[in-house]
């Protein structure tokens, strides 16, 4: 078969799986919306007896947000329900609960999918990320900007926080009347919450309750999306040899967790599917991966190995491969002594 064959063979064969069911999509907002709001009420509950208690409701809820934001993510691709109002409904709900505006998120998530893995079209709805030539033809500053930006106290620790107060707040400038209008609507719901349940309880009992939750979500959410796409082999070409396949199945991996986990991720691990077929909902991700042999050729990571993905700053285009600052830094004092002895 040819390439073309195969990628037409391969989109066949997941179209079955790309089917919402009512019942197991219902199923999933009972069993994972309801003990959100249940678990942080607990927590305010109990922060009379000890605040232990609400932090560990806190870390316990930050699960359930993450687990919320996969609702928001199918619905944005119109996977959750067949039907679309439903969708927008549902989607605008659970952006509210994770702080994310449903259209704003859902057009610059369209874009990610349409040019992930393509080193031409870089710079909306992914983690921002340098070739070793264009890292080395940087200013100093330049490069320290970057080192900062991929450094995983300032990815990991302020990311959430850029995220959620900065980020998801501000609509970008070629957006459209819709789009900036549902953000307003999802900011003055925010606010409306935030400054009631304040109010109520105080900035010190928030903070500790949503506080924790949203940050610790925020940086999971970050190291999902991260690892799924920052692997030593991951895909990535410049647009005239970009393939829209190549990238979904070589450029996301397929991060193999425990059942725990998966339940709590939404099976978002199975990234090679979703970005194969977006429209396949996180409930029916695993039996694509598990029927269709030609996906389960993906790259697989483990909690052990992806670990070791925070090294990977630089994509090197030339041997198509991620590398670390060291390697370069290393590859540069080997060059430059050849330099001087030649």
């Amino acid at each position: 078969m040819t390439d073309a064959e195969k990628t037409k063979q391969l989109r066949k064969d997941v179209a079955p799986f790309a089917k919402s069911q009512l019942k197991v999509s219902v199923l999933q907002i009972i069993n994972t919306i309801i003990p959100l709001l249940a678990i942080w009420g607990a927590g305010y509950y109990l922060l009379q007896f000890s605040p232990w208690f609400t932090v560990i409701c806190s870390i316990l809820a930050s699960g359930f947000v993450v687990r919320t934001f996969i609702i928001f993510h199918d619905c944005t691709h119109g996977s959750f329900f067949k039907n679309k109002t439903a969708n927008a409904i549902i989607g605008n709900i659970t952006g509210i609960l994770t702080s994310f505006p449903y259209e704003k998120w859902k057009r610059e998530h369209m874009i990610h999918h349409a040019s992930s893995s393509n080193l031409d079209k870089r710079g909306i709805g992914d983690i921002d990320m340098l070739t070793v030539e264009e890292y080395l033809q940087k200013s100093k500053l330049g490069r320290l900007g970057y080192r900062l930006y991929r450094n995983p106290i300032v990815m990991f620790g302020l990311g959430p926080l850029y995220l959620v107060l900065v980020a998801n707040r501000l609509n970008r400038k070629d957006a459209k009347r819709k789009e900036r209008m549902n953000t307003y609507f999802t900011n003055i719901a925010l606010l409306t919450i935030c400054v009631s349940l304040i109010l109520l309880t105080g900035w010190q009992t928030f903070l500790l309750v949503h506080g924790i939750t949203i940050f610790l979500s925020g940086a999971l959410g970050i190291w999902l999306f991260y690892i799924q796409h920052t692997y030593e082999d991951s895909y990535f070409e410049y647009e005239t040899d970009w393939d829209y396949v190549k990238a979904a199945v070589e450029g996301s991996s397929y991060y193999k967790l425990p059942k725990v986990l998966q339940w709590v991720t939404g099976n978002i691990g199975f990234h090679h599917v979703h970005h194969l077929a977006p429209r396949v909902p996180n409930y029916n991700l695993e039996a694509a991966h598990e029927s269709i042999p030609p996906l389960q050729n993906a790259t697989t990571i483990t909690l052990k190995t992806s670990v070791e993905s925070i090294r990977y700053k630089l994509y090197d285009a030339e041997n198509k491969k991620f590398v670390s600052f060291k390697e370069i830094e290393r590859s540069l004092r080997i060059k430059n002594g050849k330099s001087i002895q030649a």
